[in-house]
């Protein structure tokens, strides 16, 4: 059972080809045009532009002749939400299950890439551009915004009047709950299931490859066509309405700083035309990170992402209120961990809640994180190489978890101290729209304290690099899914997609779509929830092979006979036998 190729020759050695790789005379872009620079794959590429350029169309000229577009977006929302809310809940906690299991069973001393494949990138190198891909911007939008709603309005599953210190603990809870375990297992299973079929098994790095145990061959097919034709149509929209919506923060935030709440000069204009070239701005410094490829340029901003973060939450710890930042994050996980259970099982369906958490937010967000997987998860496998299962898990549902806590209670936790005490923070609340407050929550917080000025333009330049990190990790991952899932691609086609996103949120911006368009986005975690699904049974098909063949005595007598030659070292321990793997003119470390 041997297939041999030169593309994953990087991720896998001969005894992985041999053992482990399915028989196949398939290789990844093995029917790519290469023309113009490009390396593309003849059906995805093609159909996937002119399903963008349809879409824009429809959302741009829609409402011209007629067409109620966007409404008709929010009642498939709404819809959507009222009607499988119960799923979306149900099967996230499923997730958890299955990682954990993987985690802590025999599969979890399983590495990625196989026994002899070696880590990339450093553990902080590591965290940095998982945690930059899965949820910085999102942490920096919604840390003081989300705790103060719930403040001004609790969650009926808490059953606490508002604007109380009850209120306050149950909106830190529930803020946990939202940016904690939950939506880290989602990335985590995808980019789990995405690592083990690439880097274990040599398929290509697209989503098509976890069905590779049910369809076989067949996922170089159409059905492996569509897969990722709607996968790349939720990634390329996802990140474009972030972009396009993100801006409104950057803006926002520029305007306040500058203008007479901080630094008393002249005002940045807070316009569309403003925003298009804040989008122009920022998709020119994500193509040239693109350009720089994933060690010269995603590795360094999602490294200088991290610094900026460890700044800026090590200032308000300390000209902030430290001690009663540090309460908040120690009674905001006792109440998230005595409620997790229920908060994620919470339907509302008996009891609906007066502010519509377990819809208008837990399943807004348990959709938006779902059709943003394919994107975060695929970014996660391409990065994790020469991990073990349990390694993995614990790295990307933990540790990520821990952090937005901690960050979470601090900017949240600052927010609630000066509402609790009837400061500057609650009167902005009440006096703003919600809509307004989303956009200058934070830098309202920030204004209540020394050198305002400084951390809001800190807190503005951490926004910008982590919407670059978001679009360059984006277009990276739409590269490897239209060029048939090579791991290596032409410098000009990551530069086309990472203009592209830009282009595509500037012209829904302009033409007022982008509203819509995150309805579309989220709507789309339906049927990737449901694929999800399938994607915990063909991951276990695939790991439960793998372990039957590192116990199996071909295996065995495989490593001795290496072991004989002198390629292998082989150690046993007890009823275990360990390998590893050196070649003798070969670095036993991963590289940074």
């Amino acid at each position: 059972m041997s297939r041999s190729d030169d593309t994953t020759g990087e991720m896998s050695d001969g005894l992985q080809v041999e053992l482990f790789h399915p028989e196949s005379d398939r290789e990844p872009g093995d029917t790519n045009i290469q023309r113009l620079g490009f390396d593309v794959h003849p059906v995805v590429f093609p159909v996937a532009l002119l399903l963008i350029a349809a879409f824009i169309a429809l959302t741009l000229l829609g409402p011209v002749v007629g067409l109620d577009v966007s409404g008709a977006y929010t009642w498939l929302f709404n819809a959507i939400g009222n009607t499988f809310g119960w799923f979306y809940l149900l099967a996230v906690n499923i997730f958890i299950v299955v990682l954990l299991f993987f985690a802590f069973s025999k599969y979890g001393k399983i590495k990625i890439g196989g026994v002899k494949a070696e880590k990339e990138f450093s553990d902080f190198s590591w965290m940095a551009m998982l945690f930059s891909a899965g949820m910085g911007i999102g942490l920096m939008f919604f840390s003081v915004t989300e705790p103060m709603f719930y403040f001004n309005t609790p969650p009926d599953y808490f059953g606490v009047e508002a604007g109380t210190g009850s209120a306050a603990a149950a909106a830190m809870a529930q803020t946990f709950f939202h940016w904690g375990f939950h939506p880290w297992a989602i990335y985590g299973l995808v980019g789990l299931g995405l690592a083990f079929f690439s880097f274990n098994r040599g398929l290509p790095l697209t989503f098509r490859s976890i069905f590779w145990p049910l369809l076989g061959d067949r996922i170089y097919g159409w059905p492996g066509h569509v897969i990722d034709l709607v996968t790349v149509f939720a990634t390329l929209f996802g990140l474009s309405t972030s972009l396009g919506l993100g801006v409104a923060q950057v803006n926002s935030g520029l305007n306040y700083v500058f203008g007479s709440e901080m630094l008393g000069v002249a005002a940045i204009p807070n316009t569309q035309f403003s925003r298009v070239l804040l989008i122009a701005g920022i998709t020119l410094i994500a193509t040239a990170s693109v350009a720089a490829g994933l060690q010269g340029g995603i590795k360094r901003l999602s490294t200088l992402n991290l610094y900026l973060m460890f700044a800026l939450l090590g200032f308000l710890m300390l000209v902030g209120p430290t001690v009663f930042i540090l309460g908040t994050w120690v009674e905001g996980l006792g109440l998230y961990f005595q409620n997790i259970l229920g908060l994620s099982l919470f339907t509302g369906t008996l009891a609906p809640a007066s502010n519509g958490t377990p819809t208008a937010w837990t399943v807004f967000y348990w959709g938006w994180w779902i059709a943003w997987s394919p994107f975060v998860g695929m970014f996660i496998a391409r990065i994790s190489k020469g991990r073990s299962i349990r390694e993995f898990v614990l790295g990307v549902l933990f540790l990520p978890s821990l952090f937005s806590t901690i960050w979470l209670s601090t900017f949240g936790g600052s927010a609630l101290n000066s509402a609790l005490g009837g400061g500057a923070v609650q009167a902005q609340y009440t006096e703003l729209s919600y809509a307004a407050f989303e956009t200058l929550g934070m830098f309202i917080m920030l204004n209540q304290y020394p050198l305002a000025a400084v951390s809001g333009l800190l807190a503005t330049l951490l926004v910008v690099t982590f919407f670059v990190t978001s679009s360059d990790s984006g277009s990276l991952v739409v590269d490897h899914l239209t060029s048939g899932g090579k791991h290596d691609v032409p410098k000009v086609q990551r530069i086309f997609w990472a203009l592209v996103e830009g282009l595509v949120a500037a012209l829904l911006l302009i033409g007022g779509g982008l509203t819509a368009l995150q309805t579309a986005a989220i709507t789309t975690g339906l049927p990737f929830a449901a694929i999800l699904c399938l994607m915990c049974y063909t991951t276990y098909l695939g790991l439960s092979n793998e372990y039957q063949i590192l116990e199996s005595e071909e295996f065995a007598e495989t490593i001795q006979d290496l072991s004989d030659r002198g390629d292998v070292d082989v150690v046993t321990s007890g009823d275990e036998m360990v390998t590893n793997i050196n070649e003798r003119d070969e670095s036993a470390s991963g590289t940074d």
